[in-house]
């Protein structure tokens, strides 16, 4: 298990755990970074990382990416 931050681009990966607060939770939650959801890093860029989730792609600072547990 690592953060979503350690994840190579184009390696596909699950959810393991969403950690943070519990409206950091619900806000990724809504986003598709549910336990079981398949997740792959699209692109870094700026800290902020691209990752596609649930059929779309998604951006989020390097913060939150470290609180999705892979």
């Amino acid at each position: 298990m690592m953060p979503l931050t350690m994840a190579t681009v184009g390696m596909p990966a699950s959810v393991k755990k969403v950690g943070g607060r519990e409206e950091t939770k619900r806000f990724l939650e809504n986003l598709g970074f549910v336990q079981g959801a398949s997740v792959t890093v699209v692109s870094e860029m700026g800290g902020n990382v691209i990752v596609n989730v649930k059929d779309s792609r998604v951006a989020i600072s390097r913060a939150m990416a470290n609180k999705i547990i892979i």
